[in-house]
């Protein structure tokens, strides 16, 4: 994970489009191919017990993205509010709906219109009316201010071309004494200088 600044030879706004573009891409297509490991298989192989995959309807598994099992370390209560940063197709929102009950709330968020789509099309298979799936930049949160327990984010802060702004957004929305489960891609050696090219390598 990035935790600096952005390379120079990297616009912000570039990367948005192309994390936008590349996660829309296999919320179409989840066969890929990709860079990245994607499915019901991987997700398995993070941790996420076999029983509860089987139990998901197969759109919210087949375009699974994440990098570990973070909604499953949350201590998820009934009656809690809870938000999935990066929803993507709702594997975690629908794991935090079922814990949090028809008396929670949860809410998932992700800057890819047709994963936005693919996780309400399995939140509404399931009739899980305390979730719901919108769009949006994890830098500028459409929630209001302490309107959460708990945040999850499952391999998105890597992504996020402003970081401070993602945290600072994390730490405005949730309540006082509020939890933030984060499961991230971390380098294990800084990378050498000119070794991030483009946009492709941010992918690897």
């Amino acid at each position: 994970m990035n935790t600096g600044t952005l390379p120079p030879n990297i616009d912000p706004q570039e990367l948005r489009a192309a994390v936008r573009g590349r996660y829309s891409a296999v919320a179409s297509a989840p066969d890929g191919p990709y860079s990245f490991r994607v499915g019901r298989a991987f997700a398995e192989a993070l941790g996420y017990p076999p029983a509860l995959l089987e139990a998901m309807p197969p759109g919210a598994t087949d375009a699974f993205t994440g990098v570990a099992t973070p909604v499953l370390q949350a201590d998820l209560r009934p009656g809690e509010a809870v938000l999935d940063l990066g929803c993507g197709g709702g594997l975690d929102l629908i794991i935090a709906a079922e814990a949090v009950g028809q008396t929670g709330r949860a809410i998932g968020i992700d800057m890819a219109e047709p994963m936005v789509a693919r996780a309400g099309a399995n939140l509404r298979a399931l009739r899980l009316e305390q979730a719901e799936a919108v769009v949006g930049v994890a830098e500028t949160l459409p929630l209001p201010d302490a309107a959460v327990d708990c945040v999850v984010a499952n391999g998105i802060l890597n992504l996020a071309p402003d970081k401070s702004a993602v945290l600072a957004e994390v730490a405005r929305v949730l309540h006082r004494g509020g939890r933030f489960i984060l499961a991230e891609t971390t380098l294990r050696h800084e990378l050498p200088p000119g070794e991030v090219q483009g946009l492709e390598d941010w992918f690897r």
